[in-house]
């Protein structure tokens, strides 16, 4: 436990070093987040001020809570063990004597652990302050909301983790990653919430994690779920990152087995 912990600090401490990034992700959700309220609350106020269950200000608080969850989850992508592998500095992480899945793991919650409230509360206070959003209406939203934001960011992290896998096959994982992005936006409710889907493609949705990833903590956090709905939420995202988790490490002892390092 004490090695994973320092391997969360660490990369707390180094993502705590770009300070200016810091305020340049703040202002890019703030702004963004102006948008896609604007957008979301005139699809409301047009349907006759409910959508699927959204009112205007349900809407608001969608946006501004999704703004927040941005960076933690890393929607945007990321490539580091991609990055590894094609330098061939992955033959050094498979030497060290820590498990590579749990070592990145514990590393990436400590990088989450630092832009959540960094990145992810100021553009959050941006939008209370301005265009302003509703409160749960159970106090059992903020813990159950905290629980299912940890174990949508460890699910954000499997998914990226089996995907950066697939760079000990290809020789360029752009392309990838780029499909990756094109298929998750959608899918998760990161433009609009799975709710507002037709029936087909909500189905859709839904045969997937990517929900799991950042439209279920979004509900429990702002209470559109409560009590026993919000506890089969979490029972759906600890199922689907129990499965991904799985699949990486037998995805990674496949590839350890027929490790080519490649461009070194």
């Amino acid at each position: 436990m004490r090695t994973w912990l320092e391997l969360a600090a660490g990369e707390l401490r180094r993502y705590s070093a770009y300070r200016l990034a810091v305020l340049a992700g703040v202002f890019t959700n703030s702004v963004f987040g102006f948008l896609r309220v604007g957008i979301l609350v005139s699809a409301v106020t047009t349907a006759g001020g409910s959508l699927a269950g959204y009112t205007a200000e349900g809407a608001s608080t969608y946006v501004w809570l999704g703004q927040a969850l941005l960076a933690p989850l890393a929607l945007m992508g990321w490539s580091e063990i991609a990055d590894r592998v094609r330098t061939g500095d992955i033959a050094v992480d498979l030497a060290r004597p820590v498990d590579l899945q749990l070592s990145w793991w514990a590393r990436d919650l400590g990088r989450a652990a630092f832009v959540l409230p960094a990145r992810g509360l100021p553009p959050l206070l941006v939008g209370a302050l301005t265009v302003g959003f509703a409160l749960p209406g159970s106090w059992t939203a903020y813990p159950l909301g905290l629980l299912s934001v940890l174990v949508a960011v460890s699910l954000s992290f499997a998914l990226r983790f089996l995907l950066n896998l697939a760079a000990f096959w290809v020789l360029d994982f752009r392309g990838i990653a780029g499909l990756y992005f094109v298929v998750v936006g959608p899918l998760c409710g990161l433009y609009v919430p799975v709710h507002l889907f037709p029936d087909w493609l909500a189905a859709l949705a839904h045969a997937t994690p990517f929900p799991s990833m950042f439209q279920s903590p979004i509900d429990v956090l702002s209470g559109r779920v409560l009590g026993a709905d919000a506890l089969a939420v979490l029972g759906v995202q600890l199922v689907w990152l129990a499965v991904v988790a799985l699949l990486g490490r037998l995805v990674l002892a496949r590839a350890t087995r027929r490790l080519v390092v490649q461009g070194g």
